[in-house]
């Protein structure tokens, strides 16, 4: 496993096979309350990545204090991460969880330097830092605590209910800084959840965080993506999701089409040949080859239907390749995630997943 780059030399007698000698492994961990996953607890040299200027990726700052998504979206686009750790980008990824343990402390450091500009950083951009480890391992308060003590702006995206608990230290950071939060919100049909998003909290949850979040003042912003073709798209299913979302007091929502990125394409087609069989004709027709993105096509006329629905449920926001607030760094069309910089400058930031 290459896992050099981002953590400390350390060795563990009782790490899984293969595992023993891996570079910043401090121990692996399994435990009753979190049946069928491993942890994995490195130290990391690094809590702040810095994206390269050649990518694709919209925000400039991240941090990630896990690697591999309990959530175990079939979609998910960081799955293919795993793969640099010579994990695999299916199981591996829901049950095999690397938890940077020293982040927070890490964080601190790094933000204290002479050379930080308090730019936004963005957390949730890659894998969820509200995943069910973070109720074990809690890194996310000292996170906190620290972006807000050096007065650094940023934001959250997650598909977890254990924002909730959190709720309190983001409104007191608020004080100090600009705090935006944002939840990810797909599949209001529940037996489609179980098996598309099998590990992430249900519809309603995430509604009921967004009205807790709502009521301690957060203005948040909804991801009601991927909207998934032939499963999700119909104007009765995201009439009625938008107006269960307008009820938790969102006020933004952000739509766009379900990506099919390396990792996430193979896992992806796994489950629809399982599940809905019946569709892999249609979608070989949306997604031919190795293509990543719904065509344009199809995205306009999901935002014929989708737009008029915003409207009627008094929300702002749009499709995703809209709502961008700066010039993508490539001409492209991707997947949208947070804009970190747009997030330190407006109430209702640009949030790209």
């Amino acid at each position: 496993m290459r896992w050099r780059g981002q953590s400390i030399d350390s060795t563990d007698a009782g790490a899984l096979p293969g595992m023993e000698s891996l570079d910043g492994l401090v121990r692996t961990v399994t435990t009753p309350e979190f049946a069928g996953m491993t942890f994995h607890e490195v130290a990391a040299k690094s809590a702040l990545n810095h994206v390269p200027s050649g990518s694709a990726m919209p925000f400039d700052w991240t941090v990630n204090p896990y690697r591999g998504c309990s959530h175990a979206c079939s979609y998910c686009f960081a799955r293919n991460t795993h793969t640099y750790l010579d994990l695999d980008a299916g199981r591996d990824f829901d049950e095999q969880i690397v938890v940077k343990v020293n982040v927070a402390e890490v964080l601190r450091r790094e933000l204290a330097a002479a050379s930080w500009n308090r730019e936004p950083v963005a957390l949730g951009t890659n894998t969820d830092p509200y995943q069910r480890a973070e109720g074990r391992y809690r890194l996310m308060p000292e996170i906190i605590d620290a972006l807000a003590a050096s007065r650094t702006p940023f934001s959250v995206l997650t598909k977890g209910t254990l924002l909730r608990r959190d709720l309190p230290l983001l409104a007191e950071a608020r004080r100090y800084v600009p705090v935006h939060l944002s939840m990810s919100i797909a599949m209001p049909d529940e037996r489609l959840r179980q098996t598309l998003e099998a590990g992430a909290p249900t519809f309603q949850a995430r509604l009921d965080t967004v009205r807790a979040s709502t009521d301690a003042g957060f203005a948040v912003t909804v991801f009601l993506m991927p909207i998934v073709p032939h499963l999700t798209d119909s104007v009765p299913v995201l009439d009625d999701a938008l107006a269960r979302i307008a009820a938790s007091g969102a006020r933004r929502v952000v739509f766009g089409a379900l990506h099919l990125r390396p990792g996430a394409r193979e896992w992806f087609w796994q489950w629809l040949e399982r599940e809905h069989p019946e569709l892999v004709p249609a979608y070989r027709g949306l997604y031919p080859g190795a293509t990543t993105y719904a065509p344009s096509g199809y995205r306009k006329m999901l935002a014929a239907r989708v737009r008029p629905l915003l409207r009627r449920h008094g929300l702002t926001g749009g499709a995703e390749e809209e709502v961008e607030n700066r010039p993508a760094r490539t001409s492209r069309p991707g997947p949208v995630r947070t804009t970190a910089r747009a997030a330190a400058a407006t109430a209702a930031p640009a949030m790209l997943f």
